[in-house]
Protein backbone atom coordinates (compact mmCIF):
# COMPACT_ATOMS: atom_id res chain seq x y z
CA UNK A 1 0.00 0.00 0.00
CA UNK A 2 1.22 3.42 -0.73
CA UNK A 3 0.76 5.96 1.98
CA UNK A 4 -0.70 9.18 0.85
CA UNK A 5 0.39 12.25 2.60
CA UNK A 6 -1.59 15.47 2.73
CA UNK A 7 0.21 18.69 2.75
CA UNK A 8 -1.41 21.68 4.38
CA UNK A 9 -1.00 24.81 2.49
CA UNK A 10 -0.38 28.05 4.34
CA UNK A 11 -2.35 31.08 3.20
CA UNK A 12 -0.27 33.34 1.00
CA UNK A 13 1.34 36.24 2.74
CA UNK A 14 -0.39 39.52 2.10
CA UNK A 15 1.31 41.65 -0.43
CA UNK A 16 2.74 44.87 0.91
CA UNK A 17 0.62 47.84 0.06
CA UNK A 18 2.13 50.50 -2.00
CA UNK A 19 2.68 53.72 -0.09
CA UNK A 20 -0.08 56.15 -0.79
CA UNK A 21 1.72 59.20 0.47
CA UNK A 22 -1.05 59.85 3.02
CA UNK A 23 -0.60 59.86 6.77
CA UNK A 24 -3.15 58.92 9.35
CA UNK A 25 -5.57 61.67 10.33
CA UNK A 26 -4.15 61.65 13.83
CA UNK A 27 -0.72 62.51 12.45
CA UNK A 28 -1.99 65.41 10.43
CA UNK A 29 -1.34 68.80 11.92
CA UNK A 30 -4.39 70.81 12.87
CA UNK A 31 -5.23 73.39 10.26
CA UNK A 32 -6.04 76.90 11.29
CA UNK A 33 -9.29 78.34 10.10
CA UNK A 34 -9.92 81.45 8.13
CA UNK A 35 -8.07 84.42 9.69
CA UNK A 36 -11.10 86.62 9.05
CA UNK A 37 -13.18 84.33 11.28
CA UNK A 38 -10.67 84.60 14.12
CA UNK A 39 -10.52 88.36 13.70
CA UNK A 40 -14.31 88.73 13.90
CA UNK A 41 -14.43 86.38 16.92
CA UNK A 42 -11.72 88.33 18.73
CA UNK A 43 -13.53 91.54 17.88
CA UNK A 44 -16.73 90.29 19.52
CA UNK A 45 -14.78 89.02 22.54
CA UNK A 46 -13.11 92.40 22.90
CA UNK A 47 -16.45 94.22 22.70
CA UNK A 48 -17.81 92.00 25.51
CA UNK A 49 -14.75 92.09 27.77
CA UNK A 50 -13.65 95.71 27.34
CA UNK A 51 -16.51 97.30 29.38
CA UNK A 52 -16.02 94.77 32.19
CA UNK A 53 -12.28 95.42 32.33
CA UNK A 54 -12.85 99.17 32.30
CA UNK A 55 -15.21 98.93 35.27
CA UNK A 56 -12.98 96.59 37.27
CA UNK A 57 -9.78 98.54 36.60
CA UNK A 58 -11.59 101.83 37.14
CA UNK A 59 -12.19 100.84 40.74
CA UNK A 60 -8.42 100.75 41.26
CA UNK A 61 -7.95 104.32 40.04
CA UNK A 62 -8.59 107.81 41.32
CA UNK A 63 -11.03 110.29 39.85
CA UNK A 64 -8.19 112.39 38.51
CA UNK A 65 -6.72 109.37 36.69
CA UNK A 66 -10.09 108.58 35.11
CA UNK A 67 -10.55 112.19 34.01
CA UNK A 68 -7.02 112.61 32.67
CA UNK A 69 -6.62 109.30 30.81
CA UNK A 70 -9.72 107.06 30.91
CA UNK A 71 -8.11 104.21 28.93
CA UNK A 72 -4.83 103.97 30.86
CA UNK A 73 -3.94 101.43 33.54
CA UNK A 74 -4.04 102.53 37.19
CA UNK A 75 -0.87 104.42 38.20
CA UNK A 76 -0.62 103.85 41.09
CA UNK A 77 -3.09 101.10 41.93
CA UNK A 78 -5.58 102.30 44.54
CA UNK A 79 -7.27 99.58 46.61
CA UNK A 80 -8.96 101.98 49.00
CA UNK A 81 -12.12 102.17 46.88
CA UNK A 82 -12.73 98.44 47.13
CA UNK A 83 -11.81 98.34 50.81
CA UNK A 84 -14.30 101.10 51.61
CA UNK A 85 -17.08 99.21 49.82
CA UNK A 86 -16.23 95.92 51.53
CA UNK A 87 -16.37 97.65 54.92
CA UNK A 88 -19.85 99.01 54.20
CA UNK A 89 -22.74 97.31 55.95
CA UNK A 90 -25.08 98.58 53.23
CA UNK A 91 -23.22 96.61 50.58
CA UNK A 92 -23.31 93.39 52.57
CA UNK A 93 -27.00 93.85 53.37
CA UNK A 94 -27.82 94.24 49.68
CA UNK A 95 -25.51 91.32 48.91
CA UNK A 96 -27.45 89.13 51.36
CA UNK A 97 -30.78 90.19 49.82
CA UNK A 98 -29.52 89.34 46.34
CA UNK A 99 -28.23 85.98 47.56
CA UNK A 100 -31.55 85.11 49.22
CA UNK A 101 -33.53 86.09 46.13
CA UNK A 102 -31.19 84.28 43.71
CA UNK A 103 -30.93 81.03 45.68
CA UNK A 104 -34.65 80.81 46.50
CA UNK A 105 -35.67 81.65 42.94
CA UNK A 106 -33.23 79.09 41.55
CA UNK A 107 -34.48 76.33 43.84
CA UNK A 108 -38.10 77.12 42.92
CA UNK A 109 -37.35 77.26 39.19
CA UNK A 110 -35.47 73.96 39.19
CA UNK A 111 -37.86 72.06 41.46
CA UNK A 112 -41.12 73.16 39.82
CA UNK A 113 -39.66 73.08 36.31
CA UNK A 114 -38.35 69.54 36.76
CA UNK A 115 -41.72 68.27 38.02
CA UNK A 116 -43.67 69.97 35.23
CA UNK A 117 -41.21 68.72 32.61
CA UNK A 118 -41.49 65.17 33.96
CA UNK A 119 -45.26 65.21 33.59
CA UNK A 120 -45.15 66.65 30.07
CA UNK A 121 -42.39 64.30 28.91
CA UNK A 122 -43.51 61.00 30.48
CA UNK A 123 -47.32 61.16 30.85
CA UNK A 124 -50.00 61.03 28.17
CA UNK A 125 -53.04 63.20 28.78
CA UNK A 126 -55.31 65.59 26.96
CA UNK A 127 -54.02 69.09 26.21
CA UNK A 128 -50.45 67.88 26.73
CA UNK A 129 -49.31 69.60 23.55
CA UNK A 130 -51.23 72.75 24.47
CA UNK A 131 -49.51 72.90 27.85
CA UNK A 132 -46.08 72.55 26.28
CA UNK A 133 -46.95 75.22 23.70
CA UNK A 134 -48.08 77.50 26.50
CA UNK A 135 -44.67 77.28 28.17
CA UNK A 136 -42.99 77.79 24.81
CA UNK A 137 -45.08 80.92 24.26
CA UNK A 138 -43.88 82.18 27.62
CA UNK A 139 -40.42 82.67 26.09
CA UNK A 140 -41.91 85.39 23.88
CA UNK A 141 -43.57 87.19 26.80
CA UNK A 142 -40.96 89.35 28.54
CA UNK A 143 -41.42 90.68 32.04
CA UNK A 144 -41.34 94.31 30.92
CA UNK A 145 -44.68 93.86 29.14
CA UNK A 146 -46.40 92.45 32.22
CA UNK A 147 -44.77 94.64 34.84
CA UNK A 148 -47.79 96.91 35.44
CA UNK A 149 -50.46 94.19 35.92
CA UNK A 150 -47.88 92.11 37.77
CA UNK A 151 -47.31 94.95 40.21
CA UNK A 152 -51.07 95.22 40.82
CA UNK A 153 -51.25 91.50 41.60
CA UNK A 154 -48.27 91.76 43.97
CA UNK A 155 -49.90 94.75 45.64
CA UNK A 156 -53.17 92.85 46.14
CA UNK A 157 -51.23 89.98 47.71
CA UNK A 158 -49.54 92.37 50.14
CA UNK A 159 -46.04 91.55 48.89
CA UNK A 160 -44.90 95.07 48.01
CA UNK A 161 -41.52 95.85 49.61
CA UNK A 162 -41.11 92.16 50.34
CA UNK A 163 -38.50 89.82 48.87
CA UNK A 164 -41.24 87.28 48.17
CA UNK A 165 -42.76 89.81 45.78
CA UNK A 166 -39.60 89.44 43.71
CA UNK A 167 -38.99 85.71 44.19
CA UNK A 168 -42.43 84.40 43.16
CA UNK A 169 -42.63 86.28 39.80
CA UNK A 170 -39.03 85.35 39.00
CA UNK A 171 -39.89 81.68 39.48
CA UNK A 172 -42.92 82.07 37.21
CA UNK A 173 -40.97 83.80 34.45
CA UNK A 174 -38.11 81.31 34.75
CA UNK A 175 -40.29 78.23 34.21
CA UNK A 176 -40.70 78.51 30.40
CA UNK A 177 -36.96 78.30 29.75
CA UNK A 178 -36.62 75.49 32.28
CA UNK A 179 -39.39 73.40 30.74
CA UNK A 180 -38.13 73.87 27.19
CA UNK A 181 -34.65 72.69 28.21
CA UNK A 182 -35.63 69.79 30.50
CA UNK A 183 -38.42 68.14 28.50
CA UNK A 184 -36.02 66.76 25.82
CA UNK A 185 -33.79 65.34 28.59
CA UNK A 186 -36.68 63.50 30.20
CA UNK A 187 -38.08 62.25 26.90
CA UNK A 188 -34.68 60.76 26.05
CA UNK A 189 -34.78 58.44 29.09
CA UNK A 190 -35.55 54.96 27.70
CA UNK A 191 -38.92 53.48 28.60
CA UNK A 192 -37.17 50.19 29.41
CA UNK A 193 -35.61 51.80 32.46
CA UNK A 194 -39.01 52.88 33.75
CA UNK A 195 -40.51 49.44 33.03
CA UNK A 196 -37.66 47.71 34.85
CA UNK A 197 -38.10 50.04 37.81
CA UNK A 198 -41.83 49.27 37.89
CA UNK A 199 -41.13 45.52 37.83
CA UNK A 200 -38.79 45.97 40.79
CA UNK A 201 -41.64 47.60 42.66
CA UNK A 202 -40.41 51.18 42.40
CA UNK A 203 -43.17 53.78 42.58
CA UNK A 204 -43.49 56.79 40.29
CA UNK A 205 -42.07 59.18 42.90
CA UNK A 206 -39.24 56.74 43.57
CA UNK A 207 -38.46 56.52 39.85
CA UNK A 208 -38.52 60.31 39.66
CA UNK A 209 -36.10 60.93 42.52
CA UNK A 210 -33.82 57.90 42.11
CA UNK A 211 -33.62 57.69 38.31
CA UNK A 212 -34.96 60.80 36.57
CA UNK A 213 -33.12 63.41 38.63
CA UNK A 214 -29.64 61.79 38.27
CA UNK A 215 -30.11 61.12 34.54
CA UNK A 216 -31.24 64.68 33.84
CA UNK A 217 -28.53 66.29 35.99
CA UNK A 218 -26.81 68.13 33.08
CA UNK A 219 -30.05 69.88 32.19
CA UNK A 220 -30.82 70.58 35.84
CA UNK A 221 -27.42 72.21 36.31
CA UNK A 222 -27.94 74.29 33.16
CA UNK A 223 -31.32 75.69 34.17
CA UNK A 224 -30.04 76.25 37.71
CA UNK A 225 -27.15 78.38 36.47
CA UNK A 226 -29.35 80.36 34.11
CA UNK A 227 -31.89 80.90 36.88
CA UNK A 228 -29.28 82.05 39.39
CA UNK A 229 -27.59 84.51 37.03
CA UNK A 230 -30.91 85.87 35.78
CA UNK A 231 -32.21 86.36 39.32
CA UNK A 232 -29.00 88.00 40.49
CA UNK A 233 -28.99 90.51 37.62
CA UNK A 234 -32.71 91.28 37.65
CA UNK A 235 -33.27 95.00 37.99
CA UNK A 236 -36.74 95.87 36.69
CA UNK A 237 -38.85 93.78 39.08
CA UNK A 238 -37.04 94.84 42.29
CA UNK A 239 -37.29 98.44 41.10
CA UNK A 240 -41.09 98.21 41.06
CA UNK A 241 -41.58 95.99 44.12
CA UNK A 242 -38.96 97.07 46.67
CA UNK A 243 -39.23 100.48 48.34
CA UNK A 244 -36.99 100.49 51.41
CA UNK A 245 -33.22 100.35 51.09
CA UNK A 246 -33.06 97.59 53.70
CA UNK A 247 -34.68 95.26 51.13
CA UNK A 248 -32.72 96.43 48.10
CA UNK A 249 -30.83 93.93 45.98
CA UNK A 250 -27.43 94.79 44.52
CA UNK A 251 -28.71 96.04 41.13
CA UNK A 252 -30.85 98.59 42.95
CA UNK A 253 -27.99 99.31 45.32
CA UNK A 254 -25.77 100.23 42.39
CA UNK A 255 -28.33 102.79 41.24
CA UNK A 256 -28.69 104.35 44.68
CA UNK A 257 -24.94 104.36 45.25
CA UNK A 258 -24.36 105.99 41.86
CA UNK A 259 -26.80 108.76 42.77
CA UNK A 260 -25.25 109.36 46.18
CA UNK A 261 -21.65 109.33 44.96
CA UNK A 262 -22.13 110.74 41.48
CA UNK A 263 -18.96 112.83 41.81
CA UNK A 264 -16.80 109.88 42.94
CA UNK A 265 -16.63 107.88 39.72
CA UNK A 266 -13.89 105.54 40.93
CA UNK A 267 -15.87 104.44 43.97
CA UNK A 268 -18.99 103.92 41.85
CA UNK A 269 -17.00 101.68 39.51
CA UNK A 270 -15.67 99.72 42.50
CA UNK A 271 -19.21 99.18 43.83
CA UNK A 272 -20.41 98.11 40.38
CA UNK A 273 -17.52 95.66 40.02
CA UNK A 274 -18.24 93.98 43.33
CA UNK A 275 -21.95 93.81 42.50
CA UNK A 276 -21.49 92.03 39.19
CA UNK A 277 -18.47 89.90 40.16
CA UNK A 278 -20.36 87.00 41.84
CA UNK A 279 -22.54 86.40 38.79
CA UNK A 280 -19.53 86.61 36.45
CA UNK A 281 -17.51 84.15 38.53
CA UNK A 282 -20.46 81.78 38.88
CA UNK A 283 -21.16 81.87 35.15
CA UNK A 284 -17.49 81.44 34.21
CA UNK A 285 -17.03 78.39 36.45
CA UNK A 286 -20.07 76.55 35.08
CA UNK A 287 -19.88 77.76 31.48
CA UNK A 288 -19.06 74.28 30.14
CA UNK A 289 -21.98 72.80 32.06
CA UNK A 290 -24.32 75.25 30.31
CA UNK A 291 -23.00 74.33 26.86
CA UNK A 292 -23.21 70.61 27.64
CA UNK A 293 -26.74 70.91 29.00
CA UNK A 294 -28.00 72.86 26.00
CA UNK A 295 -26.33 70.39 23.63
CA UNK A 296 -28.08 67.51 25.35
CA UNK A 297 -31.40 69.33 25.13
CA UNK A 298 -30.97 69.82 21.38
CA UNK A 299 -30.01 66.17 20.86
CA UNK A 300 -33.00 65.02 22.89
Amino acid sequence: MSATTTTSRMPPAPEPKAPTGRRDNRDKPQKWGNPVTYFIALLFVGVCIAPVLFIVLGGFRTNSQITTDPAALPRPWVVGNYIDILKSTVFWGEFANSLIVAITSTVGIVALGLMVSFVIARYDFKLKGAMYSLFAAGLMFPMVIAITPLYLVIKDLGLVDNLLGVIIPQIAFGLPTTVIILVPFLRAIPNEIEEAAAIDGMSRPGFFFRMVVPLSLPGVVTVGILGFVGSWNNYLLPLYVLNSQANYTLPLGVQVFSSQYSTDTAKVLAFTSLAMLPALIFFSIFEKRIVGGLTGAVKG
